[in-house]
């Protein structure tokens, strides 16, 4: 039996909507093909892109590092040659102003001195063993002493190699150091916990001391200075002597009594005590100079009732109020 018209025309349109389907899936099919092409063009652009930006980077990176070491280089060439002539102008004794020389110049050159002097400074030691029988406000005032004492070498022409001798780490004046000297753990110095007797013979070592009968008349690089680390301010008599002859070492005393004399003054006192820093700036001075007159006239306490007497006076100034006040 015939089909209906329409029932025709129906079964030939699901007869031909497969085919349709599969020709546009096919479009669609290019078409992402397409999309895909042009995002993969754009990402090997963009890759591109990106690997010129990293090597214009790169370029302009070790353009600046090349640049810096440039410069490094030139700064360091005119800084060697800042401390060459300030090394030959000292050494020739001709005067010469630090302010003309950069702080790292300056920082340089003493580095250098306080390293050389470890092989060839002359050796002084702070005994440093007395510091038990010293209150807490006597401890922060030796700690004190101390930090002017190093800042005194670090300044010298020819800086002594130091010696902090009888350091406990566990103890008041160890901690006291640190806490009020910046940079204290890091000073060009040696410190140990053992005694001057441990680290020289005592043959070569001369006790500084206020109580010796002979006066100290020069400097010997044969020989180990010592200071005793000590302040009492109850004024307890020959303690620094007293430790000396403990240890069997020859003790000598600053030659005040053959340079001062006695000056009058309203309260009649006259004292030959003087601080570690003190003793130290007086020996410093008259190792670059071989003057005990000058020594004595720049670094001794004009309130210690003593000045200089008219047989060694000289053309040498006085020590200025700034000096004195840094006693």
């Amino acid at each position: 039996m015939p089909l209906d018209p329409a029932k025709q025309q129906l079964s030939e349109k699901q007869r031909i909507s497969p085919e349709m389907c599969e020709t546009e899936l096919d479009g669609v099919s290019e078409l992402m093909d397409l999309l895909l092409m042009d995002l993969e063009a754009d990402g090997e652009e963009g890759k591109a892109g990106r690997r010129d930006a990293a090597c214009s980077k790169n370029v302009l990176r070790k353009q600046r590092h090349w640049e810096r070491q440039l410069a490094a280089k030139k700064s360091k060439r005119k800084e060697e040659k800042q401390r060459r002539r300030l090394n030959r102008a000292q050494e020739s004794g001709a005067n010469t102003d630090p302010a003309q020389f950069t702080k790292r110049v300056m920082k340089a050159i003493t580095k250098e001195r306080l390293a050389a002097a470890r092989s060839t400074g002359l050796k002084l030691c702070v005994d440093l063993s007395m510091t038990d029988c010293m209150s807490d406000k006597e401890i922060s005032r030796l700690a004190g002493q101390l930090r002017r004492l190093y800042g005194s070498n670090k300044k010298a022409t020819r800086p002594f190699h130091l010696f902090l001798t009888d350091l406990k780490e566990d103890g008041r004046l160890y901690r006291e150091c640190v806490r009020m000297n910046d940079g204290f753990l890091s000073y060009t110095m040696e410190t140990t916990e053992e005694s001057c007797l441990d680290l020289f013979s005592s043959e070569t070592i001369v006790y500084l001391t206020p109580d010796a009968q002979e006066a100290l008349e020069t400097v010997d690089a044969d020989k180990v200075y010592v200071l005793g680390g000590l302040v009492d301010e109850s004024i307890q008599k020959k303690l620094s002597h007293s430790r000396a002859t403990e240890l069997s070492v020859h003790t000598a005393r600053l030659p005040i009594d053959e340079y001062m004399v006695k000056k009058n003054n309203v309260k009649n006192f006259h004292s030959k005590i003087l601080a570690v820093n003190q003793v130290f700036d007086i020996l410093l001075t008259f190792s670059e100079t071989g003057s005990w007159t000058q020594a004595l006239q720049m670094w001794f306490p004009a309130g210690k009732g003593y000045v200089i007497s008219q047989e060694s006076s000289t053309c040498f100034p006085a020590a200025t109020q700034t000096q004195q006040e840094e006693q």
